[in-house]
């Protein structure tokens, strides 16, 4: 089929593909512009969605993600499985530290959030969401699991590094292969950011027979503690999940 976009299937995830955090409804125009698709051939592809519930219209002819894609996606099995794994571990490590604790698996060159447990006067001091993506450079998870990824995605993030996605630490490709070096001997990445907020996140690997298959990570508000200092605990948990995971 060549370009999937020429495709139905390829032209109804470049519209699903449309929405995100600032954009989580969109007039019918507004798809059309940002899929470049013509707007009727949107309307079609967009009713379909709507009927099969991927897609939901509201009074005032907005669309929005429909119910159904969360019902599909909450089966991915490195989304629920690993999700059921490890929320008592994440609970743990958000009550020994007060801080956020995340789960993050890889896609593609972006890491995924799968799971997150916050303190509620904290929740808006990290923009990260649940199914939300982000370079892997970006995060203490990322850089985990960027750090064991395949040759190719590697040599790809860091030919492609961009300074303004990658944490205080790196701020070059060379210190990129160097950082991403040291995160495969220490088994662990710590970073920090100055922007948008200053925060420190520490990360560490989770197993299977097949290799890394998630990242665990703290974020944390900078001066808050020193982030190597919980990286004992995050290994502890990684272990925990690994073994609830594959029983």
């Amino acid at each position: 089929m060549g370009d999937t976009r020429t495709g139905t299937v390829g032209r109804a995830f470049a519209i699903l593909g449309c929405f995100d955090d600032r954009h989580p409804t969109l007039t019918l125009s507004e798809l059309a512009r940002r899929c470049g698709l013509p707007v009727n051939s949107t309307l079609r592809i967009a009713r379909s969605l709507v009927a099969e519930g991927a897609l939901e219209r509201r009074a005032d002819g907005r669309f929005t993600i429909g119910l159904r894609l969360y019902e599909l996606s909450s089966l991915a099995p490195r989304g629920v499985g690993l999700r059921q794994a490890s929320l008592p571990y994440l609970q743990d490590l958000h009550d020994l530290t007060g801080q956020h604790a995340m789960l993050s698996v890889r896609e593609g060159d972006e890491a995924v959030l799968v799971e997150r447990v916050s303190p509620k006067r904290g929740t808006r001091s990290v923009d990260y969401r649940v199914g939300g993506r982000m370079p892997l450079a970006a995060t203490g998870g990322g850089l985990v699991l960027l750090a064991f990824a395949p040759d190719e995605v590697q040599e790809r993030a860091i030919t492609t590094f961009d300074v303004r996605t990658s944490v205080d630490e790196v701020t070059s490709a060379v210190e990129l292969r160097r950082y991403l070096s040291a995160v495969r001997r220490t088994g662990a990445a710590v970073g920090s950011q100055r922007s948008p907020r200053a925060l420190v996140a520490a990360g560490a690997p989770i197993r299977d027979a097949s290799g890394v298959v998630a990242a665990l990570s703290i974020v944390m508000p900078t001066g808050h503690a020193e982030p190597s200092t919980v990286v004992p605990a995050l290994h502890a948990c990684a272990r925990a999940i690994t073994r609830d995971a594959t029983r």
